[in-house]
């Protein structure tokens, strides 16, 4: 027995001696690396999710903010079925008549971290489903929250907090501050289950990229067999990295934790010109390049200006007095001095930003220079619109 002891302890020795060498030897490496990140801000090991939970609830306790009852039915009968379990009855004549106006049925989001065990608390989320005006002051009954498949993963229930508020008059008037309708119920339910996960029962572990890229899935992967020998990881793609793992857990804890901390450099992202149509907002990345162009940038302006004038007869000639609609139009062309500028090849972004200032463009125009010198083949970038 004692020498199968000692054995043990010199295996557990040898095993943490190398996985403190790796740790080493990672930090070494991100030392000697210019501008690299570490892996645990790229990438997100394989089957380490969080899970969606939902469920159907009731906040009470409202002043008056609840659900119009007539218009939201299922309110009432939510309120029926709960009073039934505790051996209420309300008459059928009185079913339809029942207006609870404190009452709100509710939707309750939460999201299950990974290897929640029972007992642990999350927070979570809740929304009226129905008119409410607001859950200020509400609090939740005993929800159960569902999983995808069906099963019961969470109970949810306490007090709200909400940020906004809202008011009506009886003339149907209304004043609302923030979402009044929404609120959060820290630590407001209770993990039932663990979700099942099949991490630990494979040879391996995967590391996906958050952002797809064959050269930093190639770099990472030499970083890899750099730091554990050739052959220990292998890329899938241009996300996944599959790495040799052990199988006892908790080596493969501090492994993990080990590759988490080795520092890569990452490649650069795609060129891109990102424009949102919405609020003019226009985002240049670095690497955009825009070869030999002029461009003109010049204001038309369009006056338009309605009046009525009075349209008298001529003497005897038995005519009447018309109001005649007069429209004035001017078009006047902006300044053109300064507004032609070229763009020599290879300019980089902060040449782009400088030359587009002087002009005065704005936004609107921007988008249209940039629209423009791509379809005459100027730009070197990927356009995307959302």
């Amino acid at each position: 027995m004692d020498a199968l002891r000692l054995e043990a302890l010199r295996s557990n020795a040898l095993r943490w001696m190398q996985l403190f060498g790796a740790a080493l030897l990672a930090c070494v490496l991100g030392t000697s690396a210019a501008h690299a990140e570490r892996v645990k801000d790229l990438a997100t090991v394989g089957g380490v999710r969080t899970n969606q939970l939902v469920g159907y609830g009731l906040v009470v306790g409202l002043n008056g903010t609840g659900d119009q009852t007539t218009q939201t039915p299922f309110t009432v009968q939510s309120i029926e079925n709960m009073l039934a379990k505790f051996g209420v009855q309300i008459p059928a004549s009185l079913s339809s008549q029942t207006m609870l106006k404190d009452v709100a049925a509710v939707s309750v989001t939460a999201e299950l971290p990974p290897f929640a065990k029972p007992g642990q608390t999350i927070d979570v989320t809740v929304a009226s489903i129905g008119n409410a005006i607001s859950l200020l002051g509400g609090a939740l009954l005993m929800t159960p929250l569902r999983g995808a498949d069906g099963e019961v993963y969470a109970m949810a229930q306490g007090n709200m907090l909400v940020s906004g508020f809202g008011v009506k008059g009886k003339d149907g008037s209304r004043v609302i501050v923030d979402v009044p309708s929404a609120g959060r119920i820290p630590n407001g339910a209770t993990v039932e289950r663990a979700v099942p996960t099949d991490f630990g029962h494979q040879p391996y572990v995967v590391l996906n990229l958050d952002t797809p890229d064959f050269t930093t899935a190639a770099r990472l992967t030499q970083g890899l067999n750099k730091l554990l020998g050739a052959g220990s990881a292998e890329a899938l793609d241009a996300v996944s990295v599959k790495v040799r793992a052990p199988v006892d857990p908790d080596a493969r804890v501090a492994f993990i934790g080990t590759l988490q901390e080795l520092q890569i450099q990452p490649d650069t992202a795609p060129a891109r010109v990102i424009i949102n149509s919405r609020t003019g907002t226009v985002v240049i990345s670095s690497e955009v390049r825009v070869t030999a162009a002029a461009v003109a940038h010049g204001s038309l302006s369009v006056t338009i200006t309605e009046r009525e004038e009075v349209s008298q007869p001529a003497p005897r000639s038995n005519g009447t007095t018309v109001v005649v609609p007069r429209s004035d139009i001017s078009v006047q062309h902006g300044p053109t001095d300064g507004h032609m500028f070229m763009f020599q090849a290879g300019v980089n972004l902060e040449e782009i930003v400088r030359a587009v200032n002087q002009v005065g463009a704005a936004p609107g125009d921007l988008v249209a220079i940039l629209e423009a010198l791509q379809q005459a083949g100027a730009l070197h970038a990927q356009l995307i619109v959302i």
